[in-house]
């Protein structure tokens, strides 16, 4: 497990899985209310797990902050933790099935009192949903913060964290089995898959998904760029020859996205997540409004009107991304303005410099894009966070929609305008491939160099001060130094700007590769070398994210699905630019748009028929399904045929 045992101050052994830190101001009624509540037992309202002090540590300074507290549990609570948020594992029969306590040792890896049974990130799963369900009595406000208000049935860590007292929760990371999945994952020189099992089991499901993905995707781009270095090296001038390549294209984005979702589906099923039932979702931390009661719990809770979040939706979000799209177009216009100039002093004296200069417009407009959509994100976040959605699947869904809205038009605009205005495909080949190219290079600094540096410079301070007390034969940091290092390691935001970067390149490739055709081939390179920095991050940079049980990448299959969409439309409009095309229409371009506009139908419909023939679950999955299904009907039959005989028992 991660750490020896150590020994709780009720002389329970337990093994320390999940940080809490809590500011270091924080009252001490505050604190011993809170460990009180963890330490409970269930029937009195509390968590029953385990929790202690965090020592000093080496060397300690007036600035460390001791209100630091490790948390873990008993082998039993964990099983009944593990039957609490509807835990599913491999029964012997080979089948998925929610674990139960009654029946824990007919499950397949179950032995004796379960010591390997669950693996360390579904123990720190289990732990932060009993934490987060640990809700209040009858206080009225944490003790010793009257502003800190509390009501029956209100989450006390939400409170905690809404009100800055508890300042963050992580799980802690396995020392050992993290060197092995290093080793294994990115350390190790090989032309082999990723070890999405290990990552799984590691990391959770949400996390493993989005390296599966990734790694399927770049797989996928493979036939594409294949067939591109060719035609980018014969054919790259003759844009006849880009029809066949579009054609192509049209057929790979709709085939990949639906083969994924039959992939994601058997990893899904084979980690126990297909068919898992979601938790009741409780109020965002930051939600916020008159206390009532939830219609659906009874429980008492905040209440905001929908009607006022709508309001603020369409009269203030709606209107400010409007007018980021209008800022976004003005800064492309400036843009095209510098080609023209860039080209006129090309055309004067042509000189080397000068055809330098021909790039030196879309490179400062690559770097731009980025710079506006960092900058949008801040204030996307900011608006989806005062419209005060209840749910954080809510929130998350407006906010990728801000996000995605803004990054796409954003990125693509002067494509298309360049495309299907300007009908420049010299100028596009050079701006998708100048936009591509420096994007690329900016992510991987941002995402690789420059953590990797930060976490290599608190690594050593950490470490210097831990070898003024220790020898320096021992590398291992101990327990107290260890847990100092990760809470102030970076904290994992989630997959969000993972999925973001790949639904762009993906409009990339889609979207306008036929005219650039090396674009899957510089997407694939990208791709490698983002395996290898997100995987490095992961296990060095970040702090150890709670395991997500997620069953597929949820909103963005969705945002993908729309991107190959409008992919469809994009090709058949370059096709019929094509002069090979026009060729055959030289009297009449409205003939022309018509019968582009019709085979654009056909493939749409094409591509809505392929997706409903190629079903999002294989047989063999959906039978085993089926099958649980059935058995768990039967069970419930016989178990009321049971009830019913012994009440008609009693009668007599």
């Amino acid at each position: 497990m991660l750490q020896e045992p150590s020994v709780d101050s009720s002389g329970s052994s337990f093994t320390p899985l999940v940080v809490m830190e809590l500011a270091s101001d924080t009252k001490q009624e505050a604190i011993a209310w809170l460990l009180n509540r963890i330490r409970d037992l269930q029937q009195n309202g509390g968590a029953e797990l385990l929790v202690q002090q965090l020592g000093p540590g080496v060397g300690v300074q007036e600035k460390d902050n001791l209100n630091i507290f490790l948390v873990g549990a008993s082998w039993q609570r964990l099983l009944s933790g593990a039957e609490d948020v509807g835990l599913f594992k491999e029964f012997s029969d080979g089948s998925m099935r929610a674990f139960t306590c009654a029946n824990k040792h007919e499950f397949k890896d179950f032995k004796g009192d379960g010591d390997s049974f669950l693996s360390v990130a579904e123990c720190q799963y289990i732990i932060k949903h009993e934490l987060d369900t640990l809700r209040a009595r009858d206080e009225t406000h944490v003790p010793g913060y009257t502003q800190a208000k509390l009501y029956p049935g209100k989450s006390i860590i939400r409170r905690l964290q809404s009100k800055g007292i508890l300042i963050q929760m992580f799980p802690l990371h396995e020392k050992e089995e993290l060197k092995r999945l290093t080793f294994s994952w990115y350390k190790k020189v090989k032309l082999s898959l990723q070890p999405l099992d290990d990552i799984r089991h590691y990391y959770g499901e949400g996390q493993a998904l989005y390296f599966g993905f990734l790694e399927y995707f770049t797989f996928a781009l493979v036939p594409l760029a294949l067939i591109g270095v060719p035609y980018y090296a014969f054919d790259w001038e003759d844009y006849d020859k880009y029809v066949v390549f579009a054609v192509f294209n049209l057929v790979w984005c709709t085939v990949i996205l639906e083969l994924w979702k039959r992939c994601s589906a058997s990893l899904a099923y084979r980690w126990g997540t297909l068919s898992r039932k979601k938790a009741f979702e409780e109020p965002r931390p930051g939600f916020h409004g008159v206390l009532g009661f939830n219609p659906v719990t009874g429980r008492e809770e905040p209440l905001y009107p929908n009607i006022k979040r709508q309001l603020r939706i369409y009269f203030v979000s709606l209107p400010f991304v409007l007018l980021c799209l209008y800022g976004s177009l003005y800064v492309m216009m400036i843009y095209f303005q510098m080609e023209v100039w860039a080209l006129t002093v090309h055309d004067e004296e042509p000189t080397f410099w000068t055809g330098i200069l021909l790039f030196i417009p879309s490179i400062i407009y690559a770097v731009v894009i980025e710079i506006l959509n960092l900058i949008y994100r801040y204030a996307a976040e900011f608006l989806t966070e005062w419209e005060n959605h209840r749910l954080e699947s809510s929130y998350q869904n407006h906010l990728v929609l801000k996000v995605l809205v803004f990054n796409f038009f954003n990125c693509f605009a002067s494509l298309f305008y360049i495309a299907f205005i300007m009908h420049d495909m010299v100028l596009l080949r050079q701006s998708l491939a100048t936009l591509l190219i420096t994007s690329q290079i900016l992510n991987q600094f941002m995402e690789a160099f420059l953590p990797y540096w930060l976490q290599r410079r608190r690594n050593k301070k950490m470490i210097r001060k831990v070898q003024k007390r220790r020898t320096l034969e021992d590398k291992e940091l101990p327990l107290v130094e260890q847990v100092r290092l990760e809470a102030d390691m970076s904290t994992y935001l989630g997959t969000f700007d993972d999925y973001l970067e790949l639904f762009l390149l993906f409009g990339y490739v889609s979207l306008f590769s036929c005219v650039y055709p090396l674009a899957a081939v510089l997407v694939v390179l990208n791709n490698i070398t983002e395996v290898y920095s997100d995987a490095f991050k992961m296990c060095h940079v970040f702090k150890r994210p709670f395991s997500d049980p997620a069953a597929d990448i949820g909103v963005w299959q969705l945002a993908f699905e729309a991107m190959s969409v409008i992919a469809v439309v994009t090709n058949c409009a370059l096709i019929g630019m094509s002069p090979q095309v026009k060729a055959y229409f030289p009297d009449s371009e409205t003939q022309l748009i018509l019968w582009i506009v019709a085979i654009e139908h056909v493939l749409l419909a094409f591509k809505f028929i392929l997706t409903f023939l190629i079903p999002d679950v294989p047989k063999p999955i959906q039978i085993k399904l089926a099958r649980l299904e059935f058995e768990s009907l039967e069970a419930l039959k016989k178990k009321k045929m049971l009830e019913t005989s012994g009440l008609s028992k009693m009668v007599q």
